[in-house]
């Protein structure tokens, strides 16, 4: 792994920090719901989860925010062992307004678990939650995307291995401080070849990185891969303050150097951006990452890729003249991208639901007689980032 200077980049990261702040705007609050599902396939195994989402009022079972349609990629994650999911409270915090669904199974939580049954339900929540966002009964219909990433801390990040090398659907893996599971998660890790993101307290002397988060690290098949050892960071200060995870930690050294809010600090630091680069295609956000690693005093890595180049996104931007017209419009409209590039539209109505999606270079004529007369927004969007929104009226 390799160690940066501060003092000889302070500056830099000063400014790093500035302009990396102001990627996330956090524009959502955060609405919640307690939901159980049932899995046929396992004896009608129960599987209770609380389930955290994007919304404009912060509440429980409060509608999905109304933001032009967007559908909002899943996150499910494991707890530690004998943790409750409400430990977790700093990452929800991060990740919903940011645009995530996360959703925590309560299930294994004795002190005898399946961290392969755990493993499972992380999978099995994934997919409801899609099956609910073809429900039209339900608050997620129609905003849940088809981008997903397993998560977990300690052993529900073991498990998180698992899970994706049981499920091919599974996207990405981000891990914090994953402990060896009894079905090695170690071995799991040899055949993924997903992207993924492994978190490492260097004084973890619960689940010393050595012998639990390298190994999985170094075996991942992953083109793209990231480690980051959060230095003086501990194995219980990725969560927030729980009993059984602080009994644990008391008994073995080293203890923690940093405090836990400059911990989760860290850890937002770098999750924020990867989730929003891998699932939301946001090469800003990539990018931002890949400047940011490379100068920061609080961390050492290891780092597999680039994720994105700022220089594409810079250039995807020139010369790009976007028109969408007529306006109003009957039967057809039309949308035109200057200079070649690839892009897609999507037409949303009312009720923020996706009607319509057409991918396209340079122009394209869409039928759109199956639609009734109203109002609808449209969105294009490139590889990288949204170029255009507007209003449209229809007759």
């Amino acid at each position: 792994m390799k160690k940066y200077s501060f003092q000889k980049r302070s500056l830099t990261l000063a400014t790093l920090f500035f302009s990396f702040a102001s990627l996330f705007s956090q524009p959502f609050q955060i609405g919640h719901s307690s939901l159980t599902f049932t899995d046929p396939a396992r004896s009608n195994r129960s599987i209770p989860c609380e389930i955290y989402y994007p919304a404009d009022a912060a509440g429980d079972n409060v509608p999905l925010a109304v933001s032009a349609g967007e559908k909002f990629p899943v996150l499910s994650f494991g707890h530690g062992f004998v943790m409750t999911w409400d430990a977790y409270q700093n990452i929800w915090n991060a990740v919903v307004p940011e645009g995530f669904i996360i959703v925590f199974p309560k299930t294994e939580g004795s002190f005898s678990p399946s961290h392969v049954e755990l493993a499972r339900d992380l999978a099995f929540v994934i997919w409801q939650m899609q099956t609910l966002g073809q429900d039209g009964n339900s608050i997620f219909f129609n905003r849940v995307d088809s981008m997903n990433c397993v998560m977990g801390h300690s052993m529900g990040g073991g498990a998180a291995f698992l899970t994706a090398s049981l499920d091919a659907n599974i996207k990405t893996l981000a891990t914090l401080a994953p402990a060896e599971t009894s079905t090695s998660a170690v071995q799991a890790a040899g055949g993924l070849q997903i992207p993924a993101l492994v978190f490492a307290g260097a004084n973890d002397c619960v689940t010393p990185p050595s012998i639990h988060q390298l190994p999985m690290f170094n075996a991942l098949a992953s083109e793209c891969k990231t480690y980051v050892s959060i230095t003086g960071g501990s194995h219980c200060q990725m969560a927030n303050s729980n009993f059984f995870c602080n009994i644990g930690e008391a008994t073995c050294t080293p203890a923690p150097a940093i405090t836990r809010a400059e911990q989760h600090e860290i850890i937002n630091r770098y999750l924020l951006p990867w989730l929003k680069f891998q699932l939301k295609n946001d090469c800003a956000a990539g990018a931002a990452l890949d400047s940011l690693i490379g100068v920061d005093a609080a961390i050492t890595f290891e780092k597999t890729c680039v994720l994105c180049n700022i220089n594409d996104v810079e250039e995807s931007k020139r010369g790009v003249e976007v028109s969408v017209f007529p306006n109003p419009f009957s039967e057809v409209l039309q949308a035109k991208l200057a200079g070649g590039h690839l892009a897609e539209i999507f037409l949303y109505d009312m009720d923020s639901r996706m009607v319509l999606q057409r991918s396209f270079q340079d122009s394209v004529s869409i039928d759109t007689r199956p639609l009734a007369a109203g109002v609808y927004f449209y969105e294009i969007k490139n590889k990288f980032e949204t170029l255009a929104t507007g209003k449209l009226l229809k007759h």
